[in-house]
């Protein structure tokens, strides 16, 4: 009778983590096998999670897939160096044409992949259980562990499907690799650690709120923790707040956000987020002049978790037995990705009614009373996160996704609603700029060696990604931010793997952190200035800012403060408010890594003046009652000119008649 798994906890099995067949740490050639179908079904294939192509038989299929049905067939992983091998976890083929698992399998081990010794359970050939459907991860323990260098995966049973079924799978392999004493394996060590002492490892919900609350008890003075709103089950959207004046926005100060865990199993984000929060703060009270000036000058909010509901969820299976979906949803199973008002449908239908283009709104579009109604389907942590837009004046944000390894910016939604098509903002520019800012500061994504996550390459790209040019977003975070506010926002898929195991956190952090802070620093490229109202000095809000060739106006906000992101050159921008004449002036963008000041101070209407001033019960100034008598008479000229001209016209048709 053969061994079959037993299911463990997480905490047990993290006693030896993976060795990174997910997160692409094992690279292709350290990865055999018996045989295999096609190029696209080789063993490099054969990676937990790995995502299939839309096309079957394309080179980028969902598993390792062996050409012969019988039992001797395996797959082979070179750990490169003697390991003490503790598990497998085993998934079935992703694909949407085929089903494909393995039922039961052995496992052998050996030293030079010659001689090979098989998995025991006591005097018997251990049989391990493997999969009942395609996307469960399921985790075999060993009795005892085995100390290798090479370990073999050797199904036994399969699905049978019609006739018989396909070899297929997916695995990861728990190990823990030995001292090596003698540096026999110099040549391939890489560094685990990183230099900032940080606390690495995941938190849940109850941690997160401790690690924050440590935070800012470490640095008051600097940060501020507050909650945006709920989740469906009640748990707090908590924001960390950094900024030389917490709570307070500042004149001329931009604000920046940052949005983690949308889906609640992309969980690395949430991790770097903590990460940043901690680093700001010692940095800052070490007197990091980077950090001081970034503090000083931005007021940067940090929400970690937008799903905490589905995070609990991944979290409770643990970093490899989550899957690729589960925790990807609200707890009501809404995809939150796709969750927001669809603005882009409103501007295109706008466009395709309206003949006169200068009637044609570009910017502030309001959001669908449909869609506010307290039936519509939309999740209360949407909403909560849209509420904080409207409150705050976002300039700049990213939200932190995983799965993949690029940089994607707006439109996400295409406009004839095609699977994929390059469907780009006024500002398609200075997004790629953006992207660009994050992606070739991140040290994996900026690698020129580095192979793909799952089934297309976006380093052809250089590792950025028009959204809708990937795949069609309906209702994403990053189209709403950029039609109903003045936010410029992208999505940053941070990594292979959605849930990275703890042991990879460090490295994560190196491999993003100055790619967080650089593209935070983006808030201060462009222009930025005050609309100020030239008799009393007093901000205008709501001022449309306008930049010639850019079809995209923001407005000004409360106190007449404006910032406008714009790639390096020379611009003719005009501020107009409703009441006031408008002002043009021309602003050069340098390459530096401040703004330039532009401001405006716009002249009231001489009828808004009128307005203003009997409202308030007050004389009329002399120079404004000069200024009403001109107009008075323009007006008077204008009229008496046109009567004159009707009055030509209908004697000259008298004249003919007669």
């Amino acid at each position: 009778t053969g061994f079959f798994l037993r299911r463990y906890s997480a905490l047990y099995y993290h006693k030896c983590p993976p060795l990174g067949l997910e997160s692409l740490k094992v690279k292709d050639n350290q990865l055999r096998a018996s045989s295999f179908k096609r190029k696209g079904l080789g063993p490099h294939r054969g990676r937990l999670n790995i995502q299939s192509g839309i096309e079957d038989g394309d080179i980028y299929d969902g598993a390792w897939c062996a050409q012969y049905r019988d039992k001797k067939q395996w797959l082979e992983v070179d750990a490169r160096q003697l390991t003490r091998f503790t598990g497998v976890i085993l998934q079935g083929r992703n694909s949407i044409w085929s089903w494909d698992v393995v039922h039961t399998y052995k496992v052998q081990f050996s030293n030079d992949s010659l001689v090979w010794k098989p998995c025991m359970n006591g005097t018997e050939e251990a049989v391990f259980e493997g999969n009942q459907d395609a996307e469960t991860p399921v985790l075999a323990l060993f009795n005892t562990s085995a100390v290798a260098r090479y370990i073999r995966i050797n199904p036994q049973t399969w699905y049978q499907n019609g006739t018989d079924g396909d070899i297929c799978l997916r695995a990861e392999v728990l190990g823990c690799t030995l001292p090596d004493p003698n540096n026999i394996y110099a040549w391939q060590t890489q560094p685990a650690e990183s230099r900032d002492k940080l606390d690495f490892r995941h938190h849940n919900y109850k941690e997160m709120k401790k690690l924050m609350k440590s935070v800012n008890e470490a640095c008051p003075d600097i940060t501020r923790i507050y909650s945006i709103g709920k989740s469906y089950t009640g748990l707090k959207l908590y924001v960390m707040e950094i900024s030389d004046n917490p709570g307070k926005h500042e004149l001329g100060e931009p604000e920046f956000r940052y949005v983690a865990g949308m889906h609640g199993n992309e969980v690395l984000g949430r991790e770097l987020l903590l990460n940043l929060m901690q680093y700001i703060c010692q940095e800052y009270k070490r007197g990091d002049q980077r950090i001081v000036h970034l503090v000083k000058e931005t007021r940067i909010h940090l929400l970690p978790s937008m799903n905490p509901d589905g995070y609990e969820m991944a979290f409770k299976k643990g970093s490899e037995l989550s899957g690729w979906a589960l925790g990807r949803y609200s707890y009501e199973g809404i995809d939150m990705n796709h969750n927001f008002a669809d603005l882009n449908s409103v501007m295109w239908t706008a466009i395709e009614l309206e003949t006169d283009r200068s009637k044609l709104i570009n910017h502030y579009f309001p959001i669908p009373e449909q869609y506010t109604s307290e039936e519509a389907f939309v999740a209360s942590e949407t909403r909560a996160v849209i509420n904080w837009m409207q409150d705050i004046p976002f300039v700049l944000s990213a939200n932190l996704h995983g799965g993949e390894l690029v940089v994607t910016y707006p439109y996400d939604m295409t406009r004839d609603w095609a699977p994929r098509e390059h469907t780009p903002t006024s500002d398609e520019s200075f997004f790629r700029w953006l992207s660009t800012a994050y992606a070739s500061t991140n040290q994996v994504m900026s690698n020129p060696d580095r192979r793909p996550c799952h089934n297309k390459d976006f380093l052809r790209y250089n590792n950025i990604i028009n959204g809708a040019d990937w795949h069609n977003v309906p209702g994403s975070m990053n189209d709403f931010s950029y039609l109903h506010t003045n936010c410029f926002e992208v999505t940053v898929e941070l990594s292979c793997d959605k849930f990275p195991h703890a042991s990879e956190l460090p490295m994560e952090w190196e491999n993003n952190r100055e790619s967080l802070l650089i593209y935070m620093e983006q808030v201060h490229r462009g222009i930025k200035g005050v609309v100020r109202d030239k008799d009393t000095e007093a901000g205008i809000a709501d001022a449309i800012i306008k930049v010639d060739d850019i079809d995209h106006h923001i407005r000004s906000v409360a106190d007449g403060d404006y910032w406008r992101l714009l790639n390096p050159g020379e611009y003719r921008v005009t501020a107009s408010a409703e009441g006031y004449y408008p002002s043009s002036r021309t602003c050069q963008v340098m390459y530096d890594h401040y703004p330039t000041i532009c401001d405006f101070r716009l002249t009231k209407m001489p009828k808004q003046r009128l307005k203003e001033i009997l409202a308030k019960g007050g004389k009329i100034p002399k120079d404004l009652q000069l200024r009403l008598r001109q107009l008075r008479l323009r007006k008077l000229r204008v009229t008496t000119k046109a009567m004159n001209q009707r009055r030509a016209a209908a004697a000259a048709k008298r004249a003919k008649r007669v």
